[in-house]
């Protein structure tokens, strides 16, 4: 089932786990230094947490997480289609796991991602 992905730019990693795990009544499904999702069921939500005390802005992108690479293609082809700009990333490696997805951004500049985790990785870096 397709979830929405909400990812947030975080001061202090620990004390933000605790706040969210007390909020949603549930530990975080993956855990790395100054790096935390949650995968929760009710709401259906992918809450994403990276340690960034410089941040500007609390948001840092928004998503929504499908359960294969032809949900993707299929999400590009109709974005495509609607005349959006699609960005597209296939195996790549961002927030310790391989994924293929698609950006595109919306009016005010926020970014959204369609993806899938292919598998998990030890690295988090985007690439």
């Amino acid at each position: 089932m397709p979830r929405l992905q909400l990812a947030l730019n975080v001061s202090d990693i620990d004390a933000a786990i605790d706040f969210y795990s007390k909020l949603f009544g549930t530990e975080p499904a993956k855990r790395r230094p100054g790096y935390a999702n949650f995968a929760i069921a009710e709401p259906p939500l992918k809450l994403v947490l990276f340690e960034n005390p410089s941040a500007t802005g609390k948001l840092n992108h928004l998503g929504i997480e499908v359960e294969s690479s032809t949900q993707v293609e299929q999400a590009s082809d109709r974005f495509q289609q609607a005349n959006l700009t699609v960005r597209s990333e296939n195996h790549t490696t961002c927030c310790y796991a391989l994924q293929d997805k698609i950006w595109v951004t919306d009016p005010d500049g926020d970014e959204w991602e369609v993806y899938t985790v292919l598998k998990d990785s030890a690295t988090f870096a985007c690439n």
